[in-house]
């Protein structure tokens, strides 16, 4: 692999002469007012282009003209017509693809697979302006519009979909993008390091196919190459009877290509840096769901950067080779990338038209990147990685003066500072060493492990720093907080209540039950209920009405309707009525996808004789289990009779406080079926409703000044 340097150490391009655009241009005109003749590299986008470092084609955009490159933006192109691909031009180094800031089926439906009325990520929330599997769509009209330009595709669609993965939406197991898109060269994770060396490679007059070296990179590959050695993924973790699969490089016994390693070579023997770890093939685990959950599950095992090893799959007659992580960032490196010259707004073209996804994150800011947490329905890891990194503290205020005094429309208030996670800041490893060489999935699962570094002390003086400011009112927290760690600092969580809160805070146990929060590598629900303890006695303190709203998951791999009439049972006895409830859904390479597939559990070790756990696939019974989230809506209350039924559980269909479902069914007034006008009307409250009828008892504890003053 080549050696990581210093992101911005790089000599600038020559192009750098031309400055820093107010824009980068989407059209021949903004490229005729700039000076320039053609560019450098042109990105394709799902998205419509937003220059703010939220949006991935304008941080790599930005990144690349802070390298000297001139980059122009096609964002939502006509994917039927290759000319949308030619309107700035043929690039001078490459076409860089991305979706978009999501993978473009999760972006297009929901988790029952309907299509989404709206789009986020375009002007006036406009549905149906990016087609199905966009990396592969708009590879291919590159291709056709610009037939010898190099097409390197990236962003999370690419990251999720770098090997054989199980496509919900198709209801199969999809090969790698990187053939289907024909593409040269596939940048997954965060790009930043790999994208960079890229260009100023190709610049430098190197051909595309030449780079093979460097780290987050994948590519297709014909023959191994000489001085490496191959290890087979089944005697790393056998999942059952091993048979001999032929050697994908070797014709005949004498083929002078054959790899070096053999059955009886020990694999602590190899040099870990030459070796590369086969998984099974694509027909293998297309075919065989033993060998696709083992493939998740080594997969999974190879994303530590500081020991991950190279992985090679085959997809018919060539492999898909994938190169290790990219390093992350370091704490200078990820100010330098914040702190690019962004307009921090939509480009101009798109004039009034709303932009919901800007709307929602104008006013915020990202301070970190990464996931230790390894929730096995979350792609944060599979595309940021374990590995948390930071920005400073004077860039992060810096970013939130810049907001305060260039940002239309500011009032005061910054809507989050936060990431993947709220509470993440700066926590790693104790040791570096232990670090590099650590194989855990989770940092924090099952419990929180002894070597991870949990002091929040450098978030709480970067939340007092950014209240602080001048003109600056509200600093609210709205990021995914993770509650566990939150335990560790009661000093935090004190903090985060008395001045963080608008009012309510969203946090996710997801379950309550043992055996799906098992296969989601969540803590239990005895954690949440300390952390609400800690929340309701700080809110008291400080005088403020403020409310938890948990979120759960409906439908989740290794959940049976028990559990989900249990998870109903606790929301009713804790007076929760959700609005708006989810379903898993199954998104490319994530560890819950292969069990939702496979019926296998990839966190242990997979064998044929393993039990199988239980998956909850038809329509009808992830209505049901959806049903039980919303115990308290009539429209789900025949599902929910019928199925209490079946289960021998009539005595919770009743009209008593006990009861889960009333016996009658809202009808026409008047009707025999109608209930009393009393308890009809109770129905029809609020979700939070009996949340803030528990609360009177905990304001009663609060001084009547405080009361007053609020």
């Amino acid at each position: 692999m080549s050696q990581s340097v210093p992101l911005f150490s790089h000599r600038p391009y020559w192009a750098a002469r031309f400055g820093v655009a107010p824009v980068l241009p989407m059209s021949r005109e903004e490229m005729d007012q700039l000076g320039w003749d053609s560019c450098d590299i042109i990105i394709v986008t799902g998205d419509a282009y937003v220059d703010h470092p939220s949006f991935g084609m304008a941080l790599i955009g930005r990144l690349l003209e802070a390298q000297g490159f001139r980059v122009g933006i096609i964002a939502q192109p006509d994917w039927q017509d290759p000319e949308s691909f030619r309107q700035l031009g043929q690039p001078n180094l490459f076409f860089g693809i991305t979706a978009g800031n999501m993978d473009s089926m999760v972006n297009r439906y929901t988790a029952d697979r309907r299509i989404r009325s709206d789009d986020a990520y375009t002007p006036d929330g406009a549905a149906g302006k990016r087609p199905d599997r966009s990396v592969i769509v708009y590879a291919q009209r590159a291709r056709e519009a610009y037939k010898g330009v190099p097409i390197i595709i990236g962003g999370i669609e690419a990251s999720l979909r770098r090997i054989a993965h199980f496509d919900y939406w198709s209801d199969k197991v999809r090969r790698s993008v990187l053939p289907d898109a024909k593409a040269d060269l596939l940048i997954y994770g965060n790009a930043e390091r790999a994208v960079v060396e890229v260009a100023h490679r190709l610049a430098a007059g190197e051909k595309i196919s030449n780079i093979r070296d460097i780290r987050g990179t994948a590519f297709m590959r014909q023959e191994m190459p000489e001085g490496w050695s191959e290890l087979d993924s089944t005697h790393l973790d056998q999942p059952g009877p091993r048979t001999a699969h032929p050697n994908p490089y070797q014709s005949d016994p004498g083929c002078e290509k054959a790899v070096t390693f053999t059955p009886h070579q020990r694999p602590r023997e190899l040099n870990r840096s030459q070796t590369v770890v086969r998984l099974p093939s694509y027909d293998q685990v297309v075919e065989d769901d033993v060998l696709y959950a083992h493939a998740s599950r080594v997969f999974h095992l190879e994303t530590n950067p500081g020991n991950a090893r190279a992985l090679v799959q085959r997809h018919g007659k060539r492999d898909v080779w994938l190169n290790p992580p990219p390093i992350p960032l370091s704490t200078e490196e990820l100010d330098q990338v914040y702190e690019l010259p962004y307009t921090r707004a939509p480009h101009p073209a798109y004039g009034e038209a709303r932009n919901p996804a800007w709307e929602m994150i104008r006013f915020s800011v990202n301070i970190m990147r990464g996931c230790f947490g390894g929730c096995t329905f979350c792609s944060i890891t599979e595309h940021e990685g374990r590995i948390i990194q930071s920005r400073s503290e004077d860039s992060i205020v810096r970013e939130v003066e810049t907001i305060r005094d260039q940002v239309p429309g500011f009032t005061g208030n910054i809507s989050d500072l936060g990431g993947p996670t709220a509470n993440m800041y700066r926590l790693a490893c104790k040791d570096k060493k232990i670090e590099s060489a650590c194989r855990r999935l989770s940092c924090v699962y099952p419990g929180i492990c002894t070597n991870l570094g949990t002091d929040h002390r450098p978030l709480l003086k970067l939340y007092r720093r950014t209240r602080a400011l001048p003109g600056i009112k509200r600093v609210f927290i709205a990021s995914g907080l993770r509650y566990d760690l939150a335990l560790r600092s009661p000093d935090y969580i004190r903090e985060l209540v008395t001045h963080h809160v608008g009012g309510y805070l969203k946090i996710a146990p997801e379950h309550t039950e043992s055996d799906p929060l098992s296969k989601m590598m969540k803590p239990g629900i005895e954690i949440y209920d300390r952390f609400k303890k800690l929340f309701d006695k700080y809110s008291n303190e400080a005088g403020k009405e403020q409310y938890l709203i948990p979120y759960f998951i409906a439908a989740h791999p290794g959940t049976s309707d028990r559990d989900m009439l249990n998870l109903a049972l606790w929301l009713k006895q804790n007076g929760f009525r959700p609005d708006q409830v989810q379903a898993f859904l199954p998104t490319p390479l994530a560890i819950a996808s292969a069990m939702y597939h496979t019926g296998r559990d990839p966190l242990k070790k997979v064998a044929r004789e393993s039990r199988r756990i239980n998956v909850v696939r038809g329509l009808k019974q992830r209505r049901l289990h959806k049903a039980f989230l919303r115990y308290h809506d009539p429209k789900n209350w025949p599902l929910l009779r019928e199925t209490l039924a079946a289960m021998g559980r009539s005595d919770l269909i009743g009209n008593g406080k006990k009861h889960l479902v009333p016996t009658w069914q809202p009808g026409r007034s008047g009707d025999a079926s109608s209930p009393p006008k009393s308890r009809r009307s109770n129905h029809s409250q609020s979700s939070f409703s009996a949340v803030k009828k528990q609360s009177k008892n905990r304001r009663k504890n609060i001084p009547s000044a405080r009361r007053r003053k609020k």
